[in-house]
This record gives C-alpha cells, sequence and structure tokens, in this order.
C-alpha cells in the first residue's frame, strides 16, 4: 500500500500540539457543542498534516474540537488496523488523492490533480467532483464510525480577504455535499484558511495549482474509541 505513515516523535507531538492549542484561532474557538474532529496529541499532528507548515497563522471557523489524545495499547492497535482499510480503500477508490496515514487517523489531500477542484474564482462542485466524492461517500458508509473534517484553502492570488471566503465557501461545497448524500451533518466539522497555509510554492503555476485544495480528516469517533477499548480489554 502507498499510504504514507508518519511516524512522529513524543518531543514533536508536544511541540506540534502547543503550537497548535495556543496560536491556532480555529482551536481558541472551538466548541464542545458541535461534532467534529478529535484533536488532542494526535490532532495536533493531523492539524499540521491538514493544514500545511505554518500552524498559527491564521484560520477561520470553528473546528468542533474535542480535545483527547492518542489511543494507546490495544485499543490503539485495533483502530489503527480499521484505520489502516479505510485509507486503503480510499486509495482504490480515488487513485489520484493523496492519501496519508497521521496517528489514529486519515489525511486525504484534492487538488486540480486528483479529482475534486474549482474552477478558477468558483466554488462550485463540477461533474467530476462530484463523481469523486460519491466514491469517496461509499467509503464514509462503508466506515460509518468516523468523524471527518474538511479544510479549504487557496492560492495567493487576489486579496486575503476574498480568498479567505473563497476557500470557506469551497470547504462548505464539500461538507454539503457530503451531507445532502447521506452523510450525518452530526459526522461534519468544516474549517478554512485561505491562502495563510501554503504547501507548495505559490510563485510557480504548479505550486498555486497544488495550493488550490481541500483536506479531509478522518478520526475514530467515541464510539470506535469505546468499542476498541472493550475489546482490548482497556
Amino acid at each position: 500500500m502507498k499510504t504514507t505513515i508518519k511516524n512522529i516523535g513524543i518531543t514533536l507531538f508536544t511541540i506540534v500540539l502547543v503550537i497548535s492549542l495556543t496560536n491556532c484561532k480555529a482551536v481558541q474557538n472551538a466548541n464542545n457543542k458541535q461534532k467534529g474532529a478529535v484533536i488532542g496529541a494526535t490532532g495536533g499532528a493531523i492539524l499540521g498534516a491538514i493544514i500545511g507548515n505554518n500552524v498559527g497563522k491564521g484560520g477561520n471557523g470553528e473546528l468542533g474540537a474535542v480535545i483527547g489524545g492518542v489511543v494507546g495499547g490495544g485499543a490503539g492497535i485495533l483502530i489503527g488496523s480499521k484505520m489502516d482499510k479505510q485509507a486503503q480503500k480510499i486509495e482504490e477508490e480515488i487513485p489520484g488523492a493523496q492519501v496519508e496515514r497521521v496517528d489514529d487517523g486519515i489525511v486525504v489531500t484534492f487538488d486540480e490533480s486528483s479529482g475534486v477542484y474549482f474552477d478558477t474564482n468558483k466554488f462550485n462542485l463540477n461533474t467530476a467532483s462530484q463523481t469523486t466524492l460519491n466514491k469517496l461517500i461509499g467509503v464514509f458508509k462503508e466506515y460509518p464510525d468516523t468523524n471527518i473534517l474538511v479544510v479549504g484553502h487557496t492560492d495567493s492570488q487576489g486579496a486575503e480577504d476574498y480568498n479567505m471566503t473563497l476557500s470557506k465557501n469551497r470547504a462548505y461545497a464539500v461538507t454539503n455535499y457530503l451531507s445532502q448524500n447521506g452523510i450525518s451533518n452530526g459526522r461534519l466539522t468544516t474549517n478554512w484558511f485561505g491562502e495563510t497555509q501554503p504547501m507548495h510554492d505559490n510563485s510557480t503555476a504548479s505550486g498555486r495549482a497544488k495550493n488550490r485544495r481541500v483536506n479531509v480528516a478522518i478520526l475514530p469517533n467515541q464510539k470506535m474509541i469505546e468499542e476498541a477499548k472493550a475489546q482490548a480489554g482497556n
């Protein structure tokens, strides 16, 4: 399987977590009444993976984060096995997407080369994007015990405020499509960062194309965690 496995040491966990919890506006504004991604020691790493290399320099919206931690022991192994299978399934269904396993979660990156993309200055989902999302929805239905975080980004062309709104609209276009096609709103959280979190060089056309992206993070929900703990005897 070509899924990238990211092994991050305890020290790096701590650094990423402290940065994300103290500086990231989205986490500071987290609303525990919302059901969303489980962000904690594992979430710090996942947050870094989905927003890029400038953690803490922007962001908008609410993650709906429930502060938690990496599930260890036998339960963690069981959860990891389920998430490995789900990541492999996504790769099989959507070969153009970048799929990464990050601790207890999965990060999927869509850009212009991977099936979910937007026309310039547009946020409506075209037919090709809908086809790809339909495949992702099938996987989400097959693995229902997960929460899903959708994050929108843009390149640096245009005004920053405009790009922030554009990334919001694009992220919600994906979230709304998922909810309208059988994915419970209780599983979904939406966030956006405009141009503030580039992962590639905005001075090149290819870099800008890759920065016009939507990330999807998939994390175990409380039901999966509790069942894994019970099965493992934790």
